[in-house]
């Protein structure tokens, strides 16, 4: 399983800014969220939220052009980002240094949201990889949640007092990450004044409860499903797998452990209920160290020199079923007219062999990348609407 101590750090990692100096407290000390240096991101610095977002657009005809990546100036809203399992770190729970996983998965997952939002990433003393893979084998989990809970909550109420100012706020998670602010919203913004502030909670890749007829009352008490880019105050939460290869009987997504409740399952390009081609932001050489290497993206096997892929019209998704499994089905919409290629990658491959029960989970963000980063600005919209920001002075 050695492998998996790579799971999310991307192949095609951007050029990551360094401006900030990497926060150098052991793992034993509590972090200091009054410091920038407990921050991966922040606005207002080159750090890792900053990376270089071009893409390269190749369309069904094989004809190529660049999209340049601009940040909106003056952003109305902020969105809070926690990272997924992707610490190297030999202990249990990692330190609070940013390593080169933590600022690619960080340019990966919450740079394009930088579009239209402020990017606040806390670091945080996450479960590593390492103590993941024993777990896997079986082993007692040495790492300890409750940790990394608590470090994320003190980055909040850190950012709540000196940094929001009464701004609306899209929380963005994956995997760990969604975990936490699942947990998050549930035990510290659920019933309090600052719920009012949350415009969406997007958190893909963890397991979500809800009851198979109603849109809140699981996990979540009073945050339901979002079903409309007006909505807000709600959430968006999905585990991708390839439709041709459902969730098989072991897998850990898709499935919750409640007799009377299933795993949500919003799909972010379909949310007025009308399936489209998704927006999809794919890594041009691959999905990470855990994923076979992407291969060429055209017949032609010209190279791609941007760090990002959009492929207009290559890729579905849809909320499908499988028995007691909820997830999201993506499809590649293969065309022999078409010049690109047939397979993205995204599965978690361990000694050349596939982990069927992990689905896409290398790519439940990028597949819908675009969707999700234009969902937060409508709905941040629509929460400006109802709640028009104080008079300066």
């Amino acid at each position: 399983m050695k492998s998996l101590a790579a799971i999310l750090l991307a192949t095609a990692a951007p050029t990551v800014g360094a401006a900030q100096a990497p926060a150098t407290a052991s793992a034993d000390a509590s972090p200091k969220y009054e410091s920038a240096d407990a921050w991966l991101c922040r606005p207002g610095r080159v750090d890792a939220c900053a990376a270089n977002q071009d893409a390269t657009i190749i369309r069904a005809d094989g004809s190529r052009s660049i999209e340049h990546f601009a940040r909106d100036e003056s952003p109305k809203f902020d969105c809070f980002y926690v990272y997924p399992t992707v610490s190297l770190d030999p202990t249990p729970n990692s330190d609070l240094v940013a390593g080169r996983e933590e600022q690619v998965v960080a340019a990966f997952q919450a740079g394009r949201f930088a579009k239209h939002c402020r990017v606040f990433a806390p670091l945080y003393r996450q479960v590593t990889l390492g103590a993941l893979r024993e777990a896997m084998l079986g082993k007692p989990m040495r790492g300890d949640r409750a940790l990394a809970y608590a470090d994320v909550k003190a980055a909040w109420d850190e950012y709540l007092a000196y940094d929001n100012h009464g701004r609306g706020v899209v929380l963005v998670g994956h995997s760990q990450g969604s975990g936490i602010l699942k947990e998050l919203v549930s035990r510290a913004i659920e019933g309090t004044p600052v719920q009012r502030q949350i415009i969406s909670v997007i958190i893909p890749g963890t397991n979500v409860a809800v009851p198979a007829d109603r849109d809140v009352g699981g996990d979540l008490k009073s945050t339901p499903l979002c079903h409309s880019n007006k909505d807000t105050g709600c959430f968006v939460s999905y585990t991708s797998f390839r439709a041709e290869a459902p969730p098989p009987s072991n897998s850990r997504f898709g499935i919750v452990p409640q007799p009377d409740m299933v795993a949500a399952c919003v799909d972010p390009a379909a949310l007025d209920g009308k399936p489209k081609p998704t927006d999809a932001y794919l890594g041009a050489r691959g999905a990470g160290l855990a994923s076979a290497a992407q291969g060429p993206w055209s017949n032609d096997g010209a190279a791609v020199t941007t760090t990002f892929v959009k492929v207009p019209g290559l890729l579905s998704t849809r909320c499908a079923s499988s028995g007691r499994f909820r997830y999201l089905a993506v499809t590649t919409n293969a065309n022999p007219a078409d010049k690109r290629t047939d397979h993205i990658v995204g599965d978690v491959v361990v000694g050349g062999k596939i982990l069927a029960d992990w689905g896409l989970h290398l790519v439940d963000l990028p597949v819908v990348m675009g969707d999700l980063v234009e969902l937060s600005n409508d709905q941040a919209k629509a929460w400006l609407a109802k709640n028009p920001p104080l008079p300066a002075g």
